[in-house]
């Protein structure tokens, strides 16, 4: 089970997610509490391992600009979160290793995501960020076949149940581990623990092949 923390505005929350487990930090680009300068993405995107893929996520972005952020900040992903075109998600696919492709549940364009040639597609609930959860129902309708991503409102109490409901090749969190009270972005240690764990114990048979290690899914061809 893929397990990405979004969100992050700190080094420290970084290193503790990569500490816990995690196969993926995101770095908010796009207008948001948890945005975040490029400068300051590289800088913490230095410090982790390689094996951790590093995204940069992207709401109605020039895509020559998307292409620069992600390279110039040495991340390994692009995540776009807007209106994008299957020919910009392309253009974009061609210049940076790996794409993540986001939909609001039961848009229209989720039954052609294969159009966009993106490594994953992830499915959010309308407004992403948010912590909404959105009726689970609407992401059976995604295409067989493709790497998809849950996100939208996922919690350490309800990831299970997500996983069990949609069965996704991964999941996506990052209002549902923050400290309560604290500043936007902030992580809280026990939350990205528990959602961690409780992930990778709901993960299909498929997903948790004996002796798996926290980063094989750079290999699983497996979706």
């Amino acid at each position: 089970m893929f397990v990405k923390i979004c969100g992050i505005t700190r080094e420290e929350d970084a290193l503790l997610a990569v500490a816990m487990g995690t196969d993926a930090v995101g770095f908010i680009f796009a207008p948001s509490k948890r945005q975040i300068a490029p400068t300051i993405a590289r800088d913490i995107a230095k410090r982790l391992p390689p094996e951790i893929l590093t995204v940069g996520v992207f709401r109605d972005e020039a895509p020559q600009r998307v292409v620069e952020i992600v390279n110039s900040a040495g991340l390994r992903a692009a995540q776009l979160h807007g209106h994008e075109t299957p020919e910009t998600t392309r253009w974009i696919r061609s210049r940076v290793p790996f794409v993540i492709q986001g939909f609001v549940a039961g848009a229209p364009g989720l039954d052609r995501a294969d159009a966009y040639g993106a490594d994953a597609i992830l499915i959010d609930s309308p407004v992403p960020g948010s912590g909404i959860v959105f009726d689970w129902s609407l992401a059976e309708g995604r295409p067989d076949g493709r790497r998809v991503i849950m996100a939208g409102g996922l919690t350490p109490e309800n990831v299970a149940d997500a996983i069990s409901r949609v069965g996704p090749w991964g999941v996506d969190v990052a209002t549902g581990v923050e400290e309560d009270g604290g500043e936007p972005g902030q992580k809280d240690a026990r939350k990205v623990k528990a959602f961690i764990d409780a992930a990778r114990a709901a993960a299909p048979p498929a997903h948790r092949p004996a002796g798996a290690g926290p980063y094989d899914w750079m290999e699983d061809d497996r979706l």
